[in-house]
């Protein structure tokens, strides 16, 4: 049976990232430009402060159940005198309504509420949601997230570098660095396009994703350490194919198991949970992508073009 050469094609691999990073990078400045987002990514409640509301109509009421039209949404909002609104029809149906706006007291909320149920339909209180974040806890919030991520990567760093040697710990580094840039870049894209918005669970997941690429990457590169350990005289190439066709039916087993639950999670899980389960799909994707076809090439040719780092006779490979 011929085995997959995962290093013949390794530029057209690169490339590929290359240009999925690149459109992320091109929304995070058209995002930070934008004047309604002011930032790479567009950061929700959680982070930027102020109330949230959200809304579903009673279903269980006769001919209350039309889809929202957000133009009178916003005409409404606009009367009760709320400047620059977030506001997104949600749900199915179009039955549900989300707002984001600077933080709004219990007398203007109550106003709103009465104001749009009067012109759009009855709410079902069960389903009613008022969350309010102080700008101070947002930006605390914002600030711990980016902390744990930069920490998370330094201890992993230290970590493979005492576990292999530090070329196999710097392209490892790279792999994660680009998931956590594929992964940023689309919900970048989709805050632009779609209105996605980030919070808490956002950190959660992407140190998850980061948990999960670097297993997949010390897998294979456990298995090139072995064979090299073996056969030292071998083509670098041929013994990066060689690990990779060895554990490429691990990887992609391990992670499409991983993504059925995912995409139930986000089918069914509710809108709470939408997000970071697409989160945790797109960072997995990139994760198993980055694995087999980042670290590992980038790895491969670096060591083409430094051999003398593969000899056990120059430098233990233990």
């Amino acid at each position: 049976m011929r085995k997959f050469s995962v290093t013949k094609q390794r530029k057209w691999w690169w490339m590929l990232s290359g240009a999925v990073i690149l459109a992320g990078i091109i929304s995070m400045i058209v995002s930070w430009n934008n004047p309604q987002i002011g930032s790479p990514l567009r950061r929700g409640l959680d982070f930027t402060g102020g109330s949230k509301l959200q809304y579903e109509l009673d279903c269980s009421i006769a001919n209350n159940c039309q889809p929202i039209d957000i133009a009178a949404v916003r005409e409404i909002v606009k009367n009760q005198g709320i400047i620059d609104p977030i506001i997104q029809v949600v749900g199915r149906d179009s039955t549900g309504l989300s707002i984001r706006t600077k933080d709004l007291k219990v007398e203007a909320r109550t106003q709103l509420e009465s104001a749009l149920s009067e012109k759009i339909g009855k709410f079902d209180p069960q389903k009613t949601q008022n969350d309010t974040v102080g700008p101070t806890l947002g930006a605390e919030l914002f600030q711990n997230g980016l902390l744990a991520i930069v920490i998370s990567f330094g201890l992993i760093l230290l970590y493979l570098t005492f576990r292999f040697k530090f070329d196999y710990a710097f392209f490892a580094f790279v792999a994660l660095f680009h998931d956590v840039l594929v992964t940023t870049g689309i919900f970048s894209i989709l805050g632009v396009v779609g209105g996605v918005e980030i919070d808490s669970l956002f950190v959660v997941a992407i140190l998850t994703i980061i948990g999960f690429s670097v297993n997949d990457t010390v897998v294979i590169y456990d298995r090139i350490r072995e064979v090299i350990s073996i056969s030292p005289d071998q083509p670098i190439d041929k013994i990066v194919d060689d690990a990779v066709n060895q554990t490429m039916s691990r990887s992609i087993n391990t992670t499409l198991t991983v993504l059925l639950t995912l995409l139930s999670i986000y089918l069914f899980g509710g809108d709470t949970l939408k997000n970071f389960a697409l989160c945790l799909i797109i960072g997995f994707t990139a994760g198993a992508y980055s694995s087999i076809f980042i670290a590992s090439t980038l790895f491969g040719w670096w060591r083409e073009r430094h051999p003398t780092t593969a000899n056990p006779a120059m430098s233990s490979e233990s």
